[in-house]
């Protein structure tokens, strides 16, 4: 082989495998989600079984229209029926990402108010929302809160470290309720995750 023949060869090998990484690049970018400006992947794994991107909702706070997280909600079959949702005893996942600062005593206040508007009972639950409480930290932005949903407990991971889990199926439906109940933190939220 002469060493333009080789050099040919060469050319098409590096072209070729220059097609297939733009390929690659293009379906992996294809495969995600984004919402202002933040992006979620559309699959992931919970308790060992593969969950799909349902929607995705922006959380903003109530007077002055800040944009205080992304939220995405992971099922493993995707629904737009909120009470469906809180029943089934699929694995679950609700991810959310940050676009500003909030302290650790901020999220406890918003997830006290959010379960005393949504869950059934507060007083059966009580001790796993103190636990759920203590578990969260100062959140910069661009961090993210994760809580994974499956057999009977609700994984608390902010980012991908695992913080701690809580147990108790009635926990798990008031954890979705924040989101799905009556009251959730903004309509549109909520109408976003459910894929509307």
């Amino acid at each position: 082989m002469s060493r333009n023949e080789i050099i040919r060869t060469l050319k098409r090998c590096v072209l070729s495998v220059s097609v297939v990484l733009i390929t690659l690049g293009a379906v992996s970018t294809a495969h995600a989600a984004a919402l202002a400006g933040v992006s979620f992947p559309d699959q992931a794994m919970v308790g060992g079984r593969a969950v799909v991107l349902n929607g995705l909702g922006l959380r903003t706070a109530t007077m002055l229209k800040v944009k205080v997280y992304v939220i995405g909600l992971y099922l493993e079959d995707k629904s737009n029926d909120p009470q469906a949702i809180i029943a089934s005893s699929d694995n679950k996942r609700i991810a959310m990402q940050f676009v500003r600062d909030v302290s650790a005593d901020k999220l406890r206040d918003g997830w006290s108010t959010a379960f005393q508007d949504n869950a059934r009972d507060v007083a059966v639950i009580k001790d796993q929302i103190a636990q759920f409480n203590a578990s969260m930290r100062d959140v910069q932005e661009g961090d993210r809160i994760v809580l994974d949903l499956s057999g009977d407990k609700v994984d608390v991971l902010i980012n991908d470290s695992r913080i701690d889990s809580i147990a108790g199926k009635a926990f798990q439906q008031a954890v979705l309720s924040i989101w799905l109940g009556r009251k959730p933190p903004n309509e549109a939220l909520k109408q976003g995750i459910l894929g509307d």
